[in-house]
């Protein structure tokens, strides 16, 4: 099966080309290692306001936050050209596909010009406040404490693998409210500015990141955020929780089809038995993109399925894992410490730093986990799918 488009559909990606041959700046296609994910360098601010100003940031947003309400089908070319190109369109992907889409879906008017514009043009960068210690992939477990007094709440607690949070200047942050409700109840969500007194940032190292420093530790000591920072409904958190992870998810195959093309590309298979996970690969590859076909066929024709995001999602990032492990495996010992890329474009785009076989297969460990994990994955399925029952 191969996907054809309607003639606005191709107009669509002509114009968008058009735009892309007369404003790319050179930098966007990556060629450095971003320090984090909120790290939004001046030419990266600039690039997002030219595409903020000429609709072509999220096409699928209205032209008051940097779209031209773009259907799907235009939305997904969209994201094909920057693919094919390998091009940055925000160095804050959080920022501009969950807690911006996050303030447009939940958000007041003002919260919007306040907050979501300037995020969206990159002026702002954000970062997401919603795993602690003893809740990551279990949201409704969250400790951190919000009360009410007079016209603040009073946070205390943790975040912690908050991605970007020491380059960021707001954080949307997840609370617990009414202590006393059931824990999927009782959540509210707050802008929390990152200078604002009591908010402390602590970045460590992980096993993949080398000398940048992404994740986050991030402490509330008697924080006083303004209750006009409340985004959505006082303990109705967690429908402002799935509608953030749920615009994170809508294409979000479409990137792990690009990393097992580019897998494709670099695999050196050496045994039979590498020939055929390398094998499986491919076929992963082809079933990935089937299924998305068929999900975005559905959706244009307005029969959106949203347990099928749930397949698509643990079918693509468990097929990198997989197939990341296949390649360093055949790689050897030299996977593990000198760059096995020979494509131009590595995991992450880059062209002087080609990372390890090791280091790329480290970093498939996030995708089956961010924008939900594969174990949640499989209870959606479960459920709504094949029907069984909640144990």
């Amino acid at each position: 099966m191969q996907l054809t488009f309607d003639e606005d559909v191709e107009n669509f990606r002509t114009e968008f080309i058009a735009f892309l041959d007369e404003h790319l700046p050179p930098e966007a296609v990556a060629t450095e290692r971003p320090q984090s994910s909120s790290h939004v360098p001046t030419w990266s601010r600039a690039w997002q306001s030219t595409q903020f100003d000429h609709g072509w940031l999220v096409p699928g947003y209205p032209p008051e936050f940097g779209g031209r309400n773009a259907t799907v089908l235009q939305q997904y070319v969209h994201r094909e050209e920057l693919g094919r190109r390998k091009i940055y369109e925000s160095c804050n992907p959080q920022g501009q596909g969950i807690i911006a889409a996050s303030l447009i879906t939940f958000g007041t008017p003002e919260q919007q010009q306040r907050w979501a514009v300037p995020i969206l043009r990159g002026e702002m960068p954000a970062a997401l406040g919603m795993s602690e210690p003893g809740a990551g992939s279990d949201l409704a477990g969250l400790r951190t404490r919000a009360v009410r007094d007079g016209d603040h709440f009073v946070v205390n607690g943790q975040k912690v693998w908050t991605s970007g949070a020491h380059d960021s200047d707001v954080v949307l942050t997840f609370v617990r409210t009414d202590p006393d409700a059931p824990k999927h109840k009782g959540i509210s969500v707050l802008l929390i500015p990152t200078d604002t007194p009591g908010v402390r940032r602590r970045p460590f190292a992980s096993a993949c990141a080398g000398d940048d420093l992404d994740f986050n530790e991030v402490f509330f000591e008697d924080a006083r955020v303004p209750v006009e920072n409340l985004v959505g409904e006082l303990n109705r958190g967690w429908t402002v929780a799935t509608g953030s992870l749920g615009h994170e998810r809508t294409l979000l195959w479409m990137s792990f089809a690009q990393r097992l093309r580019m897998l494709v590309q670099d695999f050196r298979p050496r045994t039979e038995l590498d020939i055929d996970r390398f094998a499986t690969v491919v076929m992963d590859l082809q079933a990935l993109e089937l299924l998305g076909s068929t999900a975005l066929a559905k959706e244009a024709r307005g029969e959106a399925d949203v347990a099928a995001l749930s397949v698509l999602k643990l079918l693509g990032s468990e097929s990198v894992q997989r197939g990341l492990e296949a390649a360093l495996d055949a790689a050897g010992a030299g996977g593990l410490e000198h760059p096995a890329v020979t494509s131009r474009h590595s995991l992450l785009n880059l062209e002087d730093h080609a990372p390890s076989w090791f280091e790329r297969y480290l970093r498939s460990f996030s995708g089956t986990i961010a924008g939900g994990t594969s174990e949640i994955q499989r209870n959606i399925i479960a459920q709504r799918i094949l029907g069984l029952p909640r144990s």
